[in-house]
């Protein structure tokens, strides 16, 4: 399993026609918590004139919302809210508010503007893919952790930390989809003379250095 979301929270500011755009982007994890966030950048942007927002939320994207906040129906909200779709983006909220220039747009040009936005919100903070993972220790003899390293080196495998004790335990996270392949490998190399123990699983993130505008 895994999915997609921004690597940290964070706010960008682009300018079109003297209008200036803000985008504030923000990991969340209920509706509640988007509405709250909604609520402090119009307590923080108070003379602000629209701020308008979009979150998905869920596995499957089972909540989507979006608001034009003032601005013409469709121009603003659902343009945010397609932004993170197309990069497959979840628990995730947008708000772009917009200080208005004195240059209307017109609906072309706020839908850009609007996307724009999004999109060189997210391209700042960055994506991170979470890919489900398994902990698994191993116990081995000293002599066999030279030869276990240049694997774990090579198949580039997180090591997640090594306990020396009587025998060394190497506890590294795979991913679950690889598990079983890994395991057998694993064995294979040190030619059993190797304990494995499943401990728990969790997301890893790594960053995806593309952006979909």
């Amino acid at each position: 399993m895994t999915y997609r979301t921004i690597r940290q929270d964070g706010e960008t500011e682009i300018e079109i026609k003297k209008s200036r755009f803000l985008c504030s982007l923000k990991r969340i994890q209920s509706e509640d918590e988007a509405k709250a966030f909604i609520q402090a950048l119009k307590k923080e942007h108070w003379k602000a004139n629209h701020h308008c927002s979009a979150y998905v939320l869920g596995e499957n994207h089972e909540i989507q919302r979006s608001s034009d906040d003032g601005e013409p129906s469709g121009t603003a909200g659902v343009p945010i809210l397609e932004v993170l779709k197309k990069n497959e983006l979840i628990n995730v909220i947008a708000v772009v508010t917009r200080y208005f220039g004195g240059t209307k747009l017109g609906a072309g040009g706020l839908i850009r503007a609007y996307s724009s936005s999004a999109s060189a919100g997210i391209k700042e903070v960055g994506i991170v893919e979470g890919i489900l993972h398994q902990e698994l220790a191993l116990t081995i003899e000293y002599p066999l952790l030279g030869k276990l390293q240049n694997y774990l080196d090579l198949q580039n495998i997180y090591i997640k930390d090594i306990a020396y004790t009587e025998k060394i335990v190497v506890t590294l996270m795979i991913p679950e989809a690889v598990l079983a392949d890994q395991e057998a490998a694993l064995i294979d190399l040190l030619q059993g003379q190797v304990q494995l123990t499943r401990g728990t699983t969790e997301y890893v993130e790594r960053l995806i250095e593309q952006s979909i505008e």
